[in-house]
């Protein structure tokens, strides 16, 4: 009989019941004995959607984040949060965000450093390591689950983040070697083991996705070690890794002392025949055969007939599960009342894809007779969506056709066009501005949410955007920033916005996914080939320019960043689709430049985070990605200034590529990690400007002046100083006005700070 499993589930809740518990926590609204109370029931729900497997996993909720739970598990905290009235509760939110709750306690601190889970849309905050760095076991957290679980009826998988990942996720600050670390790390791994172990568990799930990057032999040496040692544990072993191929790991990992291997096999598909002939013939071996980071329906029949001989081999030695944590889908479609039937009928969230799962397991050990009807349905719907016409336009195909080279290119040069634009827009030092957002307040959701049911006319909701984005260009004015933006306050979200105006894309009503703490995104729907039928921004950046003298950004999101922030057709090369909005895009910054805009900012937030987790596989993804970028961008003029924005991105072994995007400025974030990321232009003479943010925006402290300063001397002595802007790290659209005000008083006179000192 083949055994089902699942690798983690969506911890938010279906309607974000985690996010609102969090954020009443943290405003002191309701006291901390709410928090536990939501994180209690949304973990026995979620185990109850799960009560069909064969195991549920146990220590997948979490609070804020994953990797910080293992931090605190492991008893490795900074000093900095340590505070003698500090419990840990506000330790852990203290590291998170920065300080416990909103209050002003004195209690704030720098907030751990944030930064993309692999190749996903998930932040996790990232373990610092030191030569000092100690270890002290602490697992009340996941013995408290383990128990609540098995209470409740459920037979318990507990999941650990594995040590050989924990490392690499981590950063050292001193300059050591996070290995060293490992023999110290490992007695509290085994320590962890010996006592699951003595609560009625089998399993134990130890996940190790770096197992699908590149090892130096000293990191595949110390994976050897990790299991040697951790080999005598009294719990069974399912090693786990997900989203990409183990290519020469993998005879590495077949010989390792492990019960049981999970194989991202969406990812990984052609390397499921070498596994089956290589995994030795008492161990089990888990193939993750739902999709655990898209929300297409699962083709049964064609899963089947693939499954079926790997089954008739195996036996009962295959399990099957997601291919990965189902963190990255939303949660349930039953709550989907206003999506097109038809689009619906493609779809599969977290739920669906447990019962997907179920189903399999049927088909597998009864026979697919015991299914039939679902297995025929299935199909239908499949077989529908890759016929539909909604889908396949010929008109968006042939204009790839035309795409030239010429298209990607600017008129002249950057050291040509700066001139022109300095010339144009006559700036001074260390030019001041924001990313692109300023806070969403109650009142102008609330408005949008009554336009969108129909509660209140077109008329109305323009003039409440009208006097929002006048409100935010009076603080600008009065802040005495340089270059405007209008504050998106007609924007749900940076990729929302746009995928709603752009055919081939629809819209969930509750489809949100985490992308860190109680931050959740509701990713758009990209289902068939994208045109853009009308303008989508000039309205709004012209009206704002006409209150103001100052310049105005137009602010656009990049192509790439849409792509991979949105729920991806799977039919076709997501290059395809990459070009497809990029020619969508290159109409809306024409139109931008044509209405008189003069600077245009197009975000690739979400760059990085598209780059195949194996360096082989680079090249071609950040081709066609700079290439789509390029498109967008490089039809307008040269006085016309380019902008763009990426989020929490190692750009020392990228930097070549993000120089050849040929943006005039680029906009990064820097402040977490105290402008650590400039180290890539220790070695890369970047040729263009660059705004290194020095305001945290993803934590509510206020930064002061002097702290700024300090970040845009350690930038100057990178980057020429007339070639450098002030700004903060990102949008302030999570942020309160009663937040953001001081923060950008402070970065406003940390500019003038820069440029008097600059002239003495």
């Amino acid at each position: 009989m083949v055994t089902t499993h699942n690798l983690g589930f969506p911890r938010i809740g279906s309607k974000r019941e985690l996010k609102f518990a969090l954020e009443d926590y943290w405003k002191q609204q309701t006291p901390r004995e709410n928090l536990f109370t939501t994180g209690a029931e949304l973990r026995k729900r979620h185990w109850h959607h799960q009560s069909n497997l064969d195991y549920v996993p146990v220590g997948d909720f979490s609070f804020y984040d994953q990797v910080l739970d293992m931090s605190f598990t492991l008893g490795h905290i900074p000093d900095r949060v340590r505070h003698a009235d500090a419990d840990e509760l506000d330790q852990y939110f203290r590291i998170a965000r920065g300080r416990s709750v909103n209050g002003h306690d004195c209690s704030c601190v720098r907030a751990g450093e944030m930064t993309k889970w692999f190749d996903t849309n998930y932040h996790y905050i990232v373990p610092e390591f030191s030569a000092n760095t100690t270890f002290a076991l602490n697992p009340e957290r996941l013995l408290a689950q383990i128990e609540e679980a098995q209470k409740a009826g459920f037979k318990a998988k507990p999941v650990l983040i594995g040590p050989l990942t924990y490392l690499w996720l981590g950063k050292s600050k001193d300059g050591s070697d996070k290995l060293d670390l490992l023999p110290k790390l490992l007695k509290e791994y085994a320590a962890l083991l010996e006592l699951l172990g003595s609560k009625k568990l089998e399993w134990v799930q130890i996940d190790e996705p770096v197992l699908v990057t590149d090892l130096t032999q000293q990191w595949k040496d110390a994976l050897s070690e990790a299991y040697q040692t951790l080999a005598n544990c009294p719990l069974k072993i399912l090693l786990a890794t997900y989203f990409g191929r183990l290519q020469d790991n993998l005879s590495l990992i077949c010989s390792l002392p492990v019960d049981g291997l999970h194989l991202d096999a969406i990812s990984a598909r052609n390397e499921v025949k070498t596994v089956v002939k290589e995994w030795p013939a008492n161990r089990i071996l888990s193939l993750g055969v739902i999709s655990g980071r898209n929300i297409w329906k699962t083709n049964l029949h064609a899963t089947l007939a693939w499954l079926e001989p790997i089954h008739r081999e195996l036996g009962d030695r295959l399990w099957i599960a997601p291919s990965c944590s189902l963190l990255h889908v939303p949660v349930d479609l039953v709550n989907e009342h206003k999506l097109d039937s038809e689009i619906l009928s493609w779809l599969s969230f977290a739920v669906q894809k447990l019962d997907e799962l179920n189903i399999l397991a049927i088909a597998l050990n009864k026979g697919r007779v015991a299914v039939q009807e679902t297995l025929v349905s299935n199909f239908a719907a499949v077989d529908k969506r890759l016929k539909s016409r909604r889908v396949n336009n010929p008109t968006v195909k042939t204009n790839l056709g035309k795409i030239n080279e010429a298209m990607g290119k600017r008129q002249s040069a950057y050291h040509a066009r700066s001139g022109l634009q300095a010339a144009k827009l006559n700036l001074p030092a260390y030019p001041t501005t924001t990313i692109g957002s300023f806070p969403q307040t109650t009142a102008l959701r609330l408005a949008r949410s009554q336009f969108k049911s129909g509660d209140i006319d077109e008329a109305s909701y323009v003039q409440i955007i009208q006097n929002e984005i006048s409100y935010c260009v009076e603080q600008q004015e009065q802040l005495g920033f340089d270059v405007f933006v209008h504050g998106e306050a007609e924007r749900n979200d940076m990729v929302e916005y746009f995928g709603e105006q752009l055919d081939g894309y629809a819209f969930s009503q509750n489809g949100w996914v985490q992308s860190y703490g109680s931050r959740c995104v509701k990713p758009p729907i990209l289902y068939g080939d994208i045109s853009r039928p009308r303008a989508m921004t000039v309205q709004w950046t012209t009206f704002a320019q006409s209150l103001t003298h100052k310049p105005m950004k137009g602010m656009l999101t990049g192509p790439v960043t849409i792509l991979n922030w949105s729920f991806v057709r799977d039919d076709q090369p997501r290059s395809l689709s990459c070009y497809q909005l990029a020619l969508a895009i290159r109409e809306e910054v024409l139109d931008l430049e044509n209405a008189g805009v003069q600077i245009i900012q197009i975000d690739e937030a979400a760059l990085r985070e598209g780059l195949p987790l194996r360096k082989s596989e680079w090249r071609e993804y950040l081709t066609w990605a700079i290439e789509s970028f390029r498109i967008t961008a490089n039809g307008v003029r040269d006085e016309t200034q380019i902008h763009t924005h990426m989020c929490y991105s190692e750009f020392n072994d990228i930097i070549a590529s993000i120089a050849d995007m040929d943006a005039d400025v680029i906009t990064i974030e820097t402040s977490r990690s105290d402008m650590e990321l400039l180290d890539a232009f220790d070695d890369f003479n970047y040729p263009n400007e660059i705004g290194p943010g020095v305001y945290d925006i993803h934590s509510p402290n206020t930064p002061t002046q002097e702290h700024m300063v300090q970040l845009m001397r350690q930038a100057a002595e990178r980057i020429p100083s007339e070639r450098l802007w002030v700004n903060p790290d990102c949008g302030l659209k999570t942020r309160q006005w009663s937040e953001v005000i001081p923060a950008l008083t402070n970065m406003i006179s940390a500019a003038k700070t820069l440029r008097a000192q600059r002239t003495s």
